[in-house]
């Protein structure tokens, strides 16, 4: 029943987009769904097509796969000291609050384009992980904790039974929006440093040509791989013991 209702209401918003494009009958100003899957049928033979979304899903990837691992270390790290909670507080919400168009200004400035959203994507990601895995650790049930130093459990041990699922639901809960943050954050980053054969770059082209079918291509694009990621991740944490999460 849920998933009829899902595939009924996008219906029901596409034919609203298709009805708005024909009383607008302007193909600057809005495309129909009709004319945007023309532009993606057409685009999927381009071996061009193909490689900008490869360089751009790799660099996001690494940028989010980055973001993962060290934010769930360094938050289990800071649940056992706190010197290093403290130390990391400020960066951490720094990069919480700090705008995405200045980090991607200054990267510009550092570092130029090449990488610039696999870094943005890292800055995104980082601190809902981080949150996410400290709040797990402390939500960890106290009396199986004392259970496990009673009986002189191995620390090994105890973080596969004790603290991993505590702490899984947590994160797949801020994968889940983790995702879509490193893909948005990251084609805008591609969009402000325009690297060279990446999504971002065809995003900014369909700009300057007023090409308005292809830039609405390359953002259902976008979406499709944001699912897909999102997909990808979370069932990686069901492998992982979290349980059925999406």
């Amino acid at each position: 029943m849920y998933r009829r209702w899902r595939i009924i209401s996008i219906v029901f918003w596409i034919l609203i987009w298709q009805l708005a494009a024909q009383l607008i009958d302007n193909s600057i100003f809005l495309v129909g769904p009709l004319q945007v899957a023309g532009t993606l049928i057409r685009s999927l033979p381009e071996p061009d097509f193909w490689l900008r979304i490869v360089h751009s899903w790799l660099r996001i990837a690494v940028g989010f796969t980055s973001a993962l691992i060290l934010g769930i270390f360094l938050g289990a790290l800071s649940c056992r000291r706190i010197v290093i909670r403290e130390f990391l507080g400020p960066a951490v919400q720094l990069m919480k609050s700090i705008p995405v168009a200045s980090v991607v200004i200054l990267l510009l400035l550092w570092a130029g384009s090449r990488h610039l959203s696999a870094v943005i994507s890292f800055v995104v990601v980082f601190p809902p992980i981080y949150f996410a895995t400290v709040e797990g650790i402390r939500h960890t049930d106290p009396g199986l904790l004392e259970v496990a130093e009673v009986f002189c459990m191995p620390f090994v041990r105890k973080v596969w039974y004790l603290y991993r699922p505590s702490v899984l639901p947590y994160l797949a809960s801020a994968c889940k929006s983790a995702v879509g943050m490193s893909w948005k954050s990251g084609a805008a980053a591609e969009v402000i440093g325009i690297p060279e054969g990446t999504i971002g770059e065809r995003l900014y082209l369909s700009k300057i040509y007023l090409d308005t079918a292809q830039l609405f291509a390359w953002t259902a694009v976008i979406l499709i791989l944001s699912m897909l990621s999102e997909r990808i991740v979370l069932w990686l944490l069901e492998r992982a013991g979290v349980g059925r999460c999406c």
